[in-house]
């Protein structure tokens, strides 16, 4: 049965304008006054990604969840750290000087990666029908799209430009412009309590992988019933290792899903990208394995 859509509400051209404590050894955890970290993180624009491989398998899992989640009648909560501008232009200039949404949503279409009824491709059709065929939704709408009225969404964006446009592209929910870890902080516990944080940065600031395993165990001590996915680049370097092992220790009832793919181009050193996520919902595996099928296949 598709999942209702409540659909976006304005135009392209605008809108696109019990949890174990942290091991001893774990770094303090701070915020938005860190060393340089507003300015290396504010230099990072996801227009020049938006729709890439990575987007294909994080947003299909998202949307999957938040399918889930909806599906029962309880109010919940959507909490995103790093939200971006919410809606993309696949036709603009950044989209086209990378060309990485060819190889990904672009494709993902083309080739039918995803039933009809699959959320994700629910949510990008009422999305195209209201601003054209080059749209594509970051998370942020992503989750408005299928959250409904009662349901509350809490969006963290820096970026001046980012957060004028999220505003735009997101008008229901709550935008913060602030640091987005110091926000879901101060919420957490959120009401209602039912819900789902999405804790996406773009690791240009390497202190990311140390900070968020002991972030992730102090919201989910406070928040101990909601989801917390994090995602995350799989580099050529495997920077992401020690992050990765700690979280583990910590959450060994998580989910780790992973999926490799060849690099957009030349030099590029995202080999592949993962999800791991604090208390999954029931029947996620069978959306992980139509995506481990789907990447085997590239």
């Amino acid at each position: 049965m598709p999942h209702p859509i409540r659909g976006p509400s304005s135009s392209l051209g605008q809108r696109c304008a019990a949890v174990p404590p942290p091991p001893p050894w774990a770094p303090p955890l701070f915020f938005f006054s860190d060393l340089d970290y507003p300015q290396r993180m504010l230099s990072y624009q996801h227009a020049y990604h938006a729709g890439n491989l990575a987007d294909f398998q994080k947003h299909a899992l998202l949307a999957w969840m938040l399918a889930y989640l909806t599906d029962k009648p309880k109010p919940m909560t959507y909490i995103e750290t790093h939200a971006g501008r919410g809606l993309y232009d696949l036709g603009g200039d950044e989209a086209r000087k990378t060309g990485e949404a060819e190889a990904g949503i672009s494709r993902a279409l083309t080739e039918g990666w995803l039933p009809e009824t699959h959320p994700l491709r629910q949510v990008l059709a009422s999305v195209r029908r209201e601003y054209g065929p080059d749209a594509y939704p970051g998370s942020p709408l992503i989750a408005e799209t299928l959250l409904r009225p009662d349901d509350v969404i809490h969006l963290a964006e820096l970026h001046p430009a980012e957060a004028d446009a999220l505003a735009d592209a997101a008008p229901f929910a709550h935008l913060h412009r602030e640091d987005g870890f110091a926000m879901a902080n101060a919420l957490c516990p959120p009401m209602p309590r039912r819900g789902l944080l999405l804790i996406d940065p773009s690791f240009e600031v390497k202190a990311d992988y140390d900070r968020i395993p002991r972030f992730i165990g102090q919201i989910a001590r406070k928040w101990n019933v909601g989801v917390i996915a994090l995602w995350y680049p799989l580099l050529a370097d495997a920077r992401h290792g020690p992050m990765l092992k700690a979280l583990q220790v910590a959450f060994p009832e998580a989910l780790r899903h992973e999926v490799q793919f060849p690099p957009a181009r030349p030099g590029h050193g995202m080999v592949g990208s993962g999800m791991f996520v604090v208390n999954p919902p029931f029947g996620i595996d069978e959306e992980t394995r139509r995506l481990d099928a789907i990447f085997a296949g590239l």
